[in-house]
């Protein structure tokens, strides 16, 4: 949707109010700080996915071709490594929940923002180190780091470890900030049950990192100091359970799925809510589902250990556990078609990317509900199934809400709008590049090929090249949208505060927004996204909860 023709670019702007590289370096506006996130996300996207295309030009062939066994072990461990703890866990909550956290709120920044800016510096300080450790050292544990492998290796786990337990504490610090702000920085009119669905979702993501996090944090500690130390924690000869950190690790690793795809969720509902020009069906049960995720994640870890020799009973309960969280997943895919249905539906390209989230989240929700079943958990485990499910799932899901909320907000933003129509021949090069990536690997698991394997019987060769042409149409389709975002932000034309119409609450302000937000305090008088009431907040005289 083309922005209105009296739009203009505003005079003074969070980016202009302050210069100088300093400025930057030491701001304390959450926007800011947002916008140093999103750099540093987006380069380890990057660097991921050309790590990624690298695994893929190898697997081309059967018989090894470009590096050798240990070099391969090293790429996929990089490209875990990097994927999951430097983007997916990060991208959406540090890159949006920042920006637009506070202004949803009708607040002027965080409740602590130099703990935020804080949080940056040890992200940073963490990531800087990880890859230091991992190119000094090689390691090629893969990124679970399964004991007794990663305790006897020769290469250097017990530095990448603790970069992992760094970048850990950053995100406790941000999950602490957010529950903080959330609870305390509402503008007056703003209950809970007026919060937007992202912000609900942010709230959920934060328990979970805060209560998490740590766990991996120790589990970190603890296989650097067997490393260093020779402690003996997992070693049986020494009285130690290598599965006892399978238990340390999943009770992190499965929670820390819904950090990367509950915001991924809230991006889905404003998106929705939108450009479906309505409020979003079942808001309170949208909700609730959330805080149902986020509880029932801390239950379920059980359900990778399926063949690591827990009992009958104990499979049976976590696999029933694994089922539940479908349920509470159905109950937001439910909501989501309902909105579409009943709304009329403004088609831009947030809006096929949430589109596309939501076809990745019930294609690769439905190959988890399978691989909860036991016996068919026997069959693909360590498969190339497992793969495909946890890219789906995983990265499929929450790369398109990182695009959507790319392009959904990139008009607040920087002011800017970009070109639809190259936008959306990026998305459609992304969505096929990826099914065309991914959807060989659930028939290469079917048939048997393991994963992590540097080569493999010339049956599989043929899906292996698909795979292969699939990863560089993917990777065709993020340069696009890269360039065609570059592009806008010097070129494209002013957006105005409001080009999609949107009801929700951060579209109040100028775009890109004031340092403090807003030109005066909110008093919020609507629920969020309601098309038929009021304008969901209006300015007031009155000074409230920090907001000048």
């Amino acid at each position: 949707m083309s922005p209105a023709e009296s739009a203009h670019f505003p005079r003074w702007h969070f980016f202009n109010q302050t210069t100088g590289v300093m400025s930057w370096l030491t701001t304390l506006d959450h926007k800011r700080i947002a916008l140093m996130y999103f750099g540093a996300v987006v380069s380890a996207l990057i660097l991921g996915g050309l790590l990624a295309l690298g695994i893929r030009l190898e697997l081309f062939n059967p018989e090894p071709s470009l590096v050798d066994a240990q070099t391969y072990n090293r790429l996929f461990t990089l490209h875990g490594m990097v994927m999951v703890f430097l983007f997916m866990v990060p991208a959406i909550p540090a890159v949006f929940g920042n920006f637009f956290l506070p202004m949803m709120l009708g607040a002027k920044d965080v409740a602590f923002p130099r703990l935020n800016l804080a949080s940056f510096y040890i992200y940073v300080t963490g990531a800087l180190f990880t890859l230091w450790a991992i190119v000094h050292g090689g390691v090629d544990t893969g990124w679970t780091f399964y004991v007794p492998y990663s305790t006897t290796s020769v290469v250097a786990v017990a530095p990448v470890m603790l970069g992992i337990f760094i970048v850990g504490l950053s995100s406790i610090l941000t999950g602490l900030n957010f529950i903080v702000t959330t609870h305390t920085l509402r503008a007056p009119g703003l209950n809970w049950g007026r919060l937007p669905l992202f912000v609900w979702n942010l709230y959920g993501t934060s328990i979970i990192s805060v209560l998490a996090t740590p766990v991996i944090g120790i589990v970190a500690l603890l296989v650097a100091a067997e490393i260093i130390f020779g402690f003996g924690l997992f070693d049986p000869a020494r009285g130690g359970d290598p599965v006892l950190f399978q238990h340390l690790f999943w009770f992190y690793s499965h929670p820390v799925v819904y950090v990367m795809v509950l915001p991924a969720m809230g991006v889905v509902s404003e998106v929705f809510a939108t450009f479906c020009r309505r409020q979003i069906f079942g808001y309170k049960m949208l909700a609730v589902a959330t805080l149902g995720i986020a509880l029932v994640g801390f239950f379920v870890w059980g359900h990778h250990l399926f063949v690591a020799g827990q009992s009958t009973f104990d499979a049976g309960i976590f696999g029933v556990l694994s089922m539940l969280v479908g349920v509470f997943t159905a109950i937001k895919v439910f909501n989501w078609v309902m909105t579409l249905y009943k709304g009329a539906v403004d088609f831009t390209v947030p809006f096929a990317l949430a589109c596309f989230f939501l076809y990745f989240l019930i294609f690769g929700g439905m190959t988890g509900i399978a691989l909860a079943v036991i016996s068919l958990d026997v069959h693909w485990h360590d498969t190339y199934y497992v793969v495909a499910h946890f890219h789906f799932v995983m990265v499929g899901s929450v790369m398109m809400a990182f695009l959507a909320a790319v392009h959904y907000w990139f008009p607040k933003m920087f002011g800017r709008m970009y070109s639809e129509r190259v936008a959306l021949s990026a998305v459609a090069f992304i969505f096929i590049g990826f099914n065309l990536t991914f959807v060989p690997q659930f028939l290469l698991g079917n048939m048997g090929m393991p994963r992590r394997y540097h080569q493999y019987l010339p049956m599989f060769q043929s899906l292996n090249v698909a795979s292969t042409m699939g990863a560089f149409i993917l990777g065709l389709g993020m340069f696009l949208s890269l360039f065609a975002l570059l592009w806008a932000l010097k070129w494209g034309a002013v957006a105005g505060d409001n080009p999609f119409h949107s009801r929700g609450y951060e579209w109040n302000t100028a775009s890109p927004p004031v340092q403090h937000n807003f030109h005066t305090p909110q008093v919020i008088v609507d629920g969020p996204h309601n098309y038929e009431g009021p304008p969901a907040a209006q300015p007031t005289a009155k000074v409230a909860h920090g907001v000048e």
